[in-house]
């Protein structure tokens, strides 16, 4: 049931990044080029996604637990830390970049362009890189 789940949310979001022309990476782009060819739409998404999100976030997080799970799996801190703001500013900077974020290239992958899965493939080697690093990093602190 969770599959399906995941599944038909996956299908839902796809088809609203779809209808919303955030597929494009040139209105992407756009919305970035505040000099020249400036769209406002991705503002207009990004507010209904919040609009829809805010209210629904309290609704389920006011539930003693998740539906399918035993527990909320929330971050624990709160911390601003080095790696937070490095991490952020290199998905700002891939998707000023490329036009694409990964809620967006997903679904743009049955377009069947080729930059999108040059995109994709990028995406899943920058994650393999970083856990990579990481558990470099853990290894590197634990006493011999």
């Amino acid at each position: 049931m969770r599959l399906l789940s995941a599944l038909l949310i996956g299908v839902i979001f796809g088809t609203g990044i779809a209808l919303s022309g955030m597929m494009n990476p040139a209105k992407v782009l756009n919305f970035f080029d505040l000099a020249g060819t400036w769209d406002p739409s991705l503002a207009f998404v990004m507010g209904g996604a919040l609009a829809v999100a805010i209210p629904g976030y309290r609704l389920v997080l006011g539930r003693p637990a998740p539906v399918m799970a035993d527990r909320f799996d929330l971050p624990q801190t709160r911390v601003i830390d080095r790696r937070l703001v490095l991490g952020s500013a290199a998905f700002g900077v891939g998707w000023g970049i490329s036009g694409f974020c990964p809620g967006g290239a997903l679904p743009a992958l049955g377009t069947g362009r080729i930059e999108v899965f040059l995109f994709v493939a990028a995406l899943i080697g920058g994650l393999l890189l970083a856990r990579a690093i990481e558990a470099r990093r853990i290894l590197a602190r634990k006493p011999a």
